[in-house]
């Protein structure tokens, strides 16, 4: 779900190609889901190996991932733990939301709609234990580093932001500035030409930056005010939040009343289940760590070939062009800066 401050964020257009040099801390779960709703066959079937186990999510993290290192980006992929337990609402509710996709993606399918049941089955996605495993061994043999994060990966890759061990957070959500983080940007796993759901229409989808200081001042709150937007809006841990209301909304009521509970005795029938300090400590007070090693190394040629190519059925020429690509932009990109600057 992730919250919606879509209404109260200014966002700074960019280019992939300007983000040359920066580390950028990827929300891993985040990008793989992407992937897996956007590879997929024209009738909506994902892509799968020999076996059957679908290999959507590795064709993007490969392409997308060599693209980033050829433009000189140094991604840092941050992998979810442990959910925190208020978050099970939402897990159930988009569990049903899948359960639900699935059965109008058979129907649609079966009638012949196969444009709408490709739109259905992109609703459908579940990212399985395996498919994150192979997600992290294929980084290994890429040389791209990931970390584990105890909990929330969005929370750990803003703690590494914060730590100044990134210059970015990566996400499609906006719940990284309510983890603090001090830069967000968004698009990067998806960027380029891509089409509206339910529409014949293609947009041009670019990098935007987002940076929380200039968020709180120009909506002239602190950051704890911030969460507080969250939470009335709807989070991950309270996705009801108050029925009806909006980012601006929201924003003009912590204003004039400070917090939350000032707030909710003056909106109409507002409910709030959840005692809202516990949601507060979840953003506030993180469950992070600082037992992560960052390193980016060298890519292993065979290695990724072996994996994706004789175990996962990949096209092995364009495994190895992109593989050469990757490397041919890594080294350029590296001369432009010192060895030591690259791999520090």
């Amino acid at each position: 779900m992730g919250v919606n401050l879509r209404g109260i964020v200014r966002k700074t257009a960019t280019k992939l190609k300007d983000l040359n040099g920066k580390s950028i801390a990827i929300d891993a779960y985040n990008a793989l889901y992407q992937f897996l709703a956007i590879i997929r066959q024209p009738n909506g079937t994902p892509l799968k190996d020999r076996t059957g186990k679908v290999t959507s999510h590795l064709s993007g993290l490969l392409y997308r991932t060599s693209n980033l290192v050829e433009m000189g980006i140094k991604p840092i992929y941050v992998f979810d733990g442990v959910p925190p337990a208020l978050k099970e609402v939402e897990i159930k509710r988009r569990r049903k939301a899948k359960e639900e996709a699935l059965i109008r993606y058979e129907k649609a399918l079966k009638e012949g709609r196969i444009k709408e049941a490709r739109t259905y089955a992109q609703a459908t996605s579940r990212l399985k234990d395996y498919m994150a495993e192979d997600s992290k061994r294929l980084l290994n043999l890429m040389g791209i580093p990931w970390v584990q994060a105890p909990s929330e990966g969005e929370a750990q890759a803003a703690h590494i932001v914060k730590r100044g061990d990134a210059d970015y957070c990566a996400s499609q959500d906006y719940d990284s500035l309510l983890f603090g983080a001090p830069r967000l940007v968004r698009n990067v796993t998806i960027s380029g030409r891509r089409k509206l759901p339910r529409k014949n229409v293609y947009v041009e989808v670019t990098p935007e930056i987002v940076e929380l200081e200039q968020v709180l001042k120009e909506c002239g709150i602190t950051y704890e005010q911030l969460v507080d937007i969250g939470m009335l809006i709807g989070t991950d841990f309270n996705p009801e939040g108050v029925k009806g209301l909006g980012p601006k909304t929201a924003l003009k009521m912590i204003k004039e009343f400070g917090n939350l509970e000032n707030a909710l005795p003056h909106l109409k029938n507002a409910e709030f289940p959840v005692e809202p300090q516990r949601i507060r400590e979840i953003f506030l007070h993180p469950k992070v760590t600082d037992n992560y090693r960052i390193e980016w190394r060298e890519l292993d040629v065979q290695g990724v070939i072996s994996f994706i190519c004789r175990q996962r059925d990949f096209s092995e020429d364009r495994v190895r062009k992109t593989l050469d690509k990757m490397q041919k932009g890594a080294e350029k990109h590296k001369g432009e800066t010192t060895l030591e600057r690259w791999f520090q």
